[in-house]
């Protein structure tokens, strides 16, 4: 398989259903927001080049849903992944609650080779609205405790969008410089011929 010259990072958006990982997902691409919500059904998928320290890559974002029914695509979906946004609402304690179980959730099915060095963003969206549940504070020592980078976002007024993103892509970066993804976990589309077998049939 002939390798891209251009490094393809993997990035997954997991979370409680509602909590804007779609909306975030658009806004850094496509640089749009609706507030017409539709839930994600089984996996939404956009990619985008981007500059990192001076070089290319193309960022591969998997937007997957956030419901209990959609849980059996993580094995196949997160296998390959370079880095994981956590990502929760800062308007609902419950989304945040709920992080612990998605992280170890994603561990456990894409079973990276260095689990404790696998980067994990966390994501606090919807700080634009006033009725908030989880605080910085709160939300940074959790952070602390995993290892991971903590942002506050806005997908709706485009607060922090780019920022978290290129943070992501930073680390994914450098996990695969570290820990090169073993075959047969990336998921790659290629395009395969098949050998022409001489006719064997015999006509005695």
């Amino acid at each position: 398989m002939t390798e891209w010259s251009t490094p393809h990072l993997k990035l997954i958006l997991i979370g409680n259903s509602g909590v804007g990982k779609s909306s975030f997902m658009t806004r850094f691409v496509d640089h749009r927001f609706t507030k017409l919500y539709r839930a994600t059904i089984g996996v939404d998928f956009l990619a985008k080049e981007v500059t990192i320290d001076k070089r290319s890559v193309i960022l591969q974002i998997w937007d997957t849903a956030g419901t209990e029914r959609f849980h059996s695509l993580g094995t196949a979906l997160y296998r390959g992944a370079h880095c994981c946004l956590l990502v929760f609402d800062v308007t609902s304690s419950v989304s945040f609650d709920a992080l612990d179980v998605w992280k170890k959730e994603f561990l456990v099915q894409a079973c990276p080779s260095d689990p404790t060095a696998f980067p994990f963003i966390v994501l606090g969206n919807k700080i634009d609205l006033d009725h908030r549940e989880v605080s910085p504070n709160k939300a940074q020592q959790w952070c602390s405790e995993i290892g991971a980078e903590y942002f506050e976002c806005s997908a709706k007024e485009d607060i922090g969008v780019d920022t978290t993103f290129h943070s992501a892509a930073r680390a994914a970066l450098q996990y695969l410089k570290n820990h090169h993804v073993e075959n047969g976990e990336d998921i790659q589309i290629i395009q395969k011929q098949q050998d022409k077998k001489p006719n064997k049939k015999c006509f005695c």
